[in-house]
């Protein structure tokens, strides 16, 4: 999925991704290798650190309900550093500006156009610097609404409308845009929903049972689809 020489199990994702996706759905037993996740420390002043029990409620509900292989806790990870290429999902958040250096920008495009996956949930007010910061990660490429239809929203629970709403920044629905490379999604952006607030322990925001639920399956479709491709 990565570069080959800084993570055994990008050589195990090899094989196709349907039959991966069978696997994890079918219960077979996970691979040997734990898959790294990350959490994007972008500078501008942001609070990349924001919902701080996101990550891992995310990733125990999501080895709870699939066979991939992860880790209790996500591990901070700069745009700039070598070892970004060794993580299968980055996830970046927070209120505020996000900005990334020439360097940043250049190693996070190359980790993201080999296979990496990264994805962005507006925490309110990340948006106008997030979009900026786009345009030179991805001068090239549109960052495009997903259809209903796309796989991102039915490969482990069905979301037939898209992304679920989880706390009203701006009103009316919620959006997932995507950047696409080579058909597959490599950037995920979430927006007008706040996905790592539902994922959040429930007495963070007191977000009622099935709206942190419907934030969690959500959240591990976006592991599943990153994992798979």
């Amino acid at each position: 999925m990565r570069r080959e020489d800084t993570n055994v199990c990008s050589r195990s994702r090899a094989l196709t991704a349907g039959a991966l996706l069978l696997a994890m759905l079918a219960g077979a037993a996970p691979a040997t290798c734990q898959e790294r996740i990350g959490r994007l420390k972008y500078g501008g002043g942001g609070d990349w650190y924001a919902n701080p029990t996101s990550l891992p409620n995310l990733l125990e509900f999501a080895r709870e309900h699939t066979n991939l292989n992860l880790p209790e806790r996500e591990v901070a990870v700069e745009p700039g550093a070598a070892e970004l290429h060794s993580f299968a999902y980055v996830h970046a958040t927070g209120h505020g500006r996000i900005e990334f250096t020439p360097r940043e920008r250049a190693n996070l495009r190359e980790y993201l156009l080999h296979g990496g996956f990264l994805h962005v949930d507006d925490n309110y007010g990340l948006d106008e610097s997030f979009r900026e910061a786009l345009e030179g990660l991805f001068p090239d490429k549109q960052l495009v609404e997903l259809p209903y239809s796309h796989p991102i929203y039915h490969c482990l629970f069905e979301f037939p409308q898209g992304l679920p709403k989880i706390h009203e920044h701006h009103g009316g629905p919620p959006h997932g845009y995507g950047i696409i490379h080579e058909g597959r999604v490599v950037l995920f952006y979430s927006y007008n929903t706040d996905l790592g607030d539902g994922w959040e322990s429930q007495e963070v925001h007191n977000d009622p049972k099935e709206v942190r639920l419907q934030a969690l399956k959500m959240g591990a479709n976006l592991l599943v689809y990153a994992l798979s491709r």
